[in-house]
C-alpha cells in the first residue's frame, strides 16, 4: 500500500510538473495568397509544449489540426456555367517552436516544420511555417500569426488569429 501511495504521488508530481510548458488554443483565420481563390476561412487547435531555455526564451514541439473550408466556384465556359465546391482542406503541423518573452505581456513566436494536408484520402505536405504575435494575461494568451504550407511555388496561408491557455504557469 505504501508503494502504491508513493508512486501516485509521484506520478502526480510528475504529471503536474511535465504541465509546466503544455499550452493549448483555437484558431481561426482568413486565408490569403494563394489559397484565397479556393478557400474561405480557417479554424482549428493548436497545442505545444515549450521547455524554459533562459528566463526570456522556450523551445518546443507543437502541433495541431487546422481545417481550410472550400468556396462554391462559378465558371463559365462556352456558355455554359458550372458550379464546383472546393472540397475542405484538412492540415496538421509537426514543428519545432520557440518563443521569446520581450515583456511578461508580450512575446514573439516562430513554429517551423512539416506540415501533412490531407482531404478525400488524398495526402500531401510540405514546409510548414508560422511567426506569431502574443499578449500574455496570466495563463491565457491571445495571438496573431500568419501560418502556410508551402511546396513547388504554391502556399496555402492564411492570417490568424487565437486563444491559447498554459496548463501549470
Amino acid at each position: 500500500m505504501k508503494k502504491l501511495i508513493l508512486t501516485a504521488a509521484i506520478a502526480v508530481f510528475g504529471l503536474s510538473s511535465a504541465q509546466s510548458g503544455f499550452s493549448l488554443g483555437a484558431h481561426v483565420g482568413l486565408p490569403v495568397g494563394d489559397a484565397s481563390d479556393s478557400y474561405s476561412f480557417t479554424a482549428g487547435v493548436d497545442g505545444s509544449y515549450r521547455w524554459p531555455v533562459s528566463a526570456d526564451f522556450n523551445v518546443g514541439l507543437a502541433t495541431g489540426y487546422s481545417a481550410w473550408f472550400g468556396k462554391t466556384i462559378d465558371a463559365s465556359v462556352m456558355g455554359m456555367s458550372y458550379s464546383y465546391k472546393v472540397k475542405t482542406l484538412n492540415m496538421v503541423p509537426i514543428a519545432a517552436s520557440a518563443q521569446y518573452l520581450f515583456t511578461p505581456e508580450f512575446s514573439l513566436g516562430l513554429d517551423l516544420g512539416y506540415g501533412l494536408l490531407f482531404a478525400d484520402g488524398e495526402s500531401d505536405g510540405g514546409f510548414y511555417f508560422q511567426p506569431k504575435a502574443a499578449y500574455h494575461f496570466g495563463t491565457s494568451q491571445v495571438n496573431l500569426g500568419y501560418s502556410g504550407v508551402s511546396k513547388n511555388g504554391f502556399t496555402f496561408s492564411a492570417i490568424n488569429l487565437g486563444y491559447a491557455y498554459t496548463f501549470g504557469k
